[in-house]
């Protein structure tokens, strides 16, 4: 009896502390974008339809993968009326290997740096890859991790939820 007590009251606890913790409306963060400039994370989201923002890094190989795969069918995804923006978590160790990498990538996506990780410490984000769709600024999808092939279940969620087709 002591031990379904005892489990119910973490149990609660949890419930609750995920309530809190949980993000569910892109929040105000200042990042840049590859050329330096700072933008506010609010200002990037699609205003006509979805947004899929993709953390990465230069150093983590799923990631890169996931983003290979998507600018593979970035015209398929275009016509789902979707903005794909790649966030890169690098820090200053790492971030001059960013446009190096993205230039010779040519990813058809828009890339932005969150360098000290403050866009990725307010969406709680504890792993990258870490995908993220919004309708609007609403967060509506979230996803850690990757395996080949998961770029196409989110195509579909896409498409499902899409506000706006072409």
């Amino acid at each position: 009896m002591k031990n379904k007590i005892l489990l119910s009251i973490i149990s609660l606890i949890f419930t609750i502390t995920q309530g809190i913790y949980s993000q569910d409306i892109m929040p105000s963060v200042y990042i840049k974008n590859i050329s330096g400039k700072s933008i506010n994370s609010k200002t990037t989201y699609n205003k006509k339809g979805l947004t899929v923002y993709s953390f990465w890094a230069t150093w983590c190989v799923p990631c890169i993968n996931e983003l290979d795969n998507i600018h593979k069918e970035i015209e398929k995804w275009n016509e789902a009326n979707v903005k794909i923006i790649a966030i890169s978590t690098d820090d200053s160790r790492t971030k001059r290997r960013i446009r190096p990498l993205v230039n010779g990538k040519k990813w058809g996506f828009e890339i932005l740096l969150d360098e000290n990780q403050a866009l990725k410490r307010a969406l709680n984000i504890s792993g990258i890859p870490h995908t993220i769709v919004t309708k609007g600024n609403r967060i509506i999808y979230r996803k850690m991790g990757y395996k080949p092939g998961e770029e196409n279940d989110l195509y579909e969620f896409i498409l499902k939820n899409s506000i706006a087709k072409n």
